[in-house]
């Protein structure tokens, strides 16, 4: 027996196929499952990668600034951080002008491990970019950042 649903089977549809956040969601899904397999010989996530490249500065970086880059909470940074300074790739100071906030820089073997790094997630990129049909790949990256 099955029962009348409050909301229309119709309506479940629409929003499936109509929901921005969930279609973000599921690329987002599905290009960091792409970019976390090419990544694994490095044993980087994607994620990490991005915060490494974040790093990628002439000077240290407050990790306020660091953080609304990446559209992270500082929580949210600071345990992405973890990992990433065990590994001695990325190093966090005092910063000298202001006792209560950190800066973040990679180290030596975080700038070499990036550098191992970039070319993969070019060719990575590459292969997702020839996805896209064209000429939709600019305009979406554009309603991407308008949105973040």
């Amino acid at each position: 027996m099955s029962k009348v649903p409050a909301i229309p089977y119709e309506t479940t549809l629409f929003v499936r196929d109509h929901c921005l956040c969930l279609h973000a969601q599921r690329a987002a899904r599905a290009l960091a499952r792409r970019f976390d397999e090419a990544l694994r010989p490095l044993e980087l996530t994607n994620g990490q990668f991005s915060l490494l490249m974040a790093l990628n500065r002439p000077e240290a970086a407050p990790m306020g600034a660091v953080a609304r880059l990446l559209a992270m909470d500082r929580t949210t940074l600071t345990a992405a951080l973890k990992p990433l300074e065990r590994r001695s790739l990325v190093t966090s100071l005092a910063n000298p002008s202001d006792a209560r906030s950190r800066l973040l820089a990679l180290t030596t073997e975080g700038e070499a491990l990036l550098a191992k790094a970039l070319p993969i997630w070019q060719h990575t990129h590459a292969e997702v970019d020839r996805l896209l049909p064209e000429p939709t790949s600019v305009p979406i990256r554009e309603a991407l950042r308008a949105m973040s």
